[in-house]
């Protein structure tokens, strides 16, 4: 038994299970904009296929940085940022990664096929082909847009846009769409400033692998300067979205978890160089994202 559990606690480890939120609440909060009639089966379909999609991200992900030398830099687990380690510690094989992956998209493709044929269009499946490609095409094959320097963009459009949008479009048969768009970029935003904070301890280990992130722009002892714009610019379009009428303005509420967001901005000023208290900016900015998400359902809700 104590070898089964192990075995779990190293899957959940190698999936990176506590970024879900970044998918499972920017999707949940488009489905939910428009109430007048709610698609059931449609909503847990596009769910299963937004969580399997990040999912298998996630792996191709690690097996990707693994093969690019990125995350043999520093081969230390620390839980936020640098990879699951689970490669280097010889857990699991890349092989595994990669097939683990391809599973995951496989499930991804099933969810999408079986959404296609409750909606009645095909699409949906159109969408997904150009979301599962981005979302590999992020660090693997011939693209490898975080070793672009457009990782950071793409994670946007996958965690906002095409989130929320997706949901939205499930509800509602409406796209492009102008208001549920304006609507996706808080959480865009303030998923892409995740994973700029969890790029800054990294910096150095990428750029000895050729990946160049937004921290190779700013060097990491100006990063908090990018991570503040993106905070800006993500609580700057929820005050756009209350003043056109797109929400109501109890979401203003989300205002309050500024506070995290000052503190993650301090820690990643004053200890860029140091990886171990940068665990302290990563989680803080998981944590603002997170509440950010859930005051934004809470105000569709109500």
């Amino acid at each position: 038994m104590q070898i089964k559990i192990s075995q779990i606690k190293n899957i959940v480890r190698a999936l990176r299970m506590p970024f879900l939120s970044a998918s499972l609440l920017p999707f949940i909060f488009g489905s939910l904009i428009e109430r007048h009639s709610f698609n059931v089966k449609g909503f847990i379909l596009g769910l299963c296929a937004a969580i399997a999609t990040h999912l298998s991200a996630n792996l191709i992900n690690d097996y990707a940085d693994s093969k690019s030398g990125a995350d043999w830099q520093d081969q230390r687990f620390y839980g936020l940022f640098g990879g699951s380690k689970l490669i280097q510690e010889k857990v699991f094989s890349e092989g595994f990664y990669l097939r683990l992956a391809m599973s995951f998209a496989l499930l991804s493709a099933i969810s999408v096929v079986l959404l296609a044929l409750v909606l009645k269009t095909l699409s949906v499946v159109g969408f997904y082909l150009v979301i599962i490609f981005l979302s590999w095409s992020y660090s693997f094959g011939p693209l490898r847009f975080s070793y672009r320097r457009l990782g950071e963009v793409f994670i946007f459009l996958l965690f906002g846009p095409c989130l929320v949008m997706g949901g939205y479009f499930i509800q509602t048969r409406i796209f492009p769409d102008a208001k549920s768009f304006i609507l996706s970029l808080p959480l865009g935003l303030l998923t892409t400033a995740i994973l700029f904070s969890n790029e800054v301890p990294d910096f150095e280990d990428d750029r000895k692998a050729g990946k160049q992130t937004w921290v190779s722009l700013s060097g990491t002892h100006q990063a908090y300067k990018l991570y503040f714009l993106l905070v800006f610019l993500a609580f700057g379009a929820i005050a756009a979205s209350v003043l056109l009428g797109f929400i109501k303005t109890i979401a203003l509420l989300s205002f309050i978890f500024l506070i995290p967001a000052f503190k993650a901005m301090k820690t990643l000023k004053m200890f860029h160089a140091q990886k171990d208290k940068l665990l302290e900016s990563s989680r803080l900015t998981i944590v603002l994202q997170a509440m950010v998400g859930i005051v934004l359902i809470g105000s569709v809700l109500l």
